[in-house]
């Protein structure tokens, strides 16, 4: 009996420790959960729309910003010149449209024995040449108008300013961004899942989020799933042909898809960084 007893318990004990082997292994590979988890928000490069030189930033780096609030400005003396031009070309062109409207109506009352009908379409044209050169000096009017309003760059929305690259002196390109500005209400996670779980996962599903940091836990759920990723051994040849590498390794490993989660009820004081780790552990329905 003794010597039955002992078999029994070595024999219990084994099977325990396979029945927890395969636990650890089905939640390794299959259970959705990963460590590989990463804290994303929409990222707006700030730049100007008009080149000059800049002469204020009223703003410093990470600071929060709200919505229509002047990042940096630039000198306005030069756009306001083009303005005062463009409006005096505007005035000109008015006139001499009024001028040319009078002398064709004019023409068009007078009897054909003192003005010729070369004449009257000669007036004609030059009053539609008129209109057309008022109507092109509005268009200047209102694109220097404009040019003098994009002096100052505002923010698109509510924002953290981060990475600020303009100071006070400097020469401001239009199109060249000197700034980035993280979108307040845009955070959330993107979880590397393997393939292997992606069966277990579905939109909707409710997510955990642990951070790597002291920040406390937060709830989301799965908003979409990744529908492809790159594939590192497509190529193309020198005749635009498929470059297959000939070569398989035998030891394959299972391909990490992105699936977006939406944070749920993000408190307003939250300390959260995009590039933050976490780990998204994903509650089946």
């Amino acid at each position: 009996m003794k010597t039955f007893a002992r078999y029994a318990i070595t024999a219990a004990i084994v099977i325990v420790a396979l029945l927890f082997g395969k636990y650890l292994w089905d939640d390794n590979i299959y259970a959705p959960w990963t460590r590989d988890g990463r804290v994303k928000a929409n990222v707006i490069n700030i730049a100007a729309d008009v080149s000059g030189i800049v002469t204020s930033v009223p703003v410093h780096d990470n600071q929060f910003v709200k919505q229509g609030e002047v990042l940096f400005t630039i000198d306005k003396n030069r756009y306001a010149d083009a303005l005062a031009q463009a409006e005096a070309t505007l005035t000109a062109q008015n006139a001499e449209k009024l001028m040319r409207g009078r002398e064709a109506a004019r023409r068009a009352n007078l009897d054909s024995s003192i003005v010729t009908s070369e004449s009257r379409e000669s007036a004609d044209s030059l009053a539609s040449i008129a209109a057309a050169k008022y109507q092109a000096a509005q268009a200047a009017r209102d694109t220097a108008r404009l040019n003098l309003e994009r002096t100052e760059v505002r923010a698109p929305t509510d924002g953290y300013v981060t990475n600020l690259r303009v100071f006070v002196g400097d020469f401001a390109s239009a199109g060249a961004s000197r700034l980035a500005l993280i979108e307040a209400n845009s955070f959330y996670v993107e979880g590397y899942f393997e393939e292997t779980k992606l069966p277990r996962i579905a939109v909707g599903d409710t997510v955990e989020l642990r951070f790597l940091s002291a920040l406390p836990d937060l709830k989301g759920h799965v908003e979409s799933i990744a529908r492809g990723i790159t594939d590192r051994d497509a190529a193309t040849g020198r005749e635009l042909l498929a470059d297959v590498n000939p070569t398989f390794n035998w030891v394959r490993l299972a391909q990490r898809i992105p699936v977006r989660v939406r944070i749920d009820d993000l408190p307003a004081d939250h300390r959260l960084s995009a590039g933050m780790t976490c780990t998204v552990v994903v509650k089946p329905r």
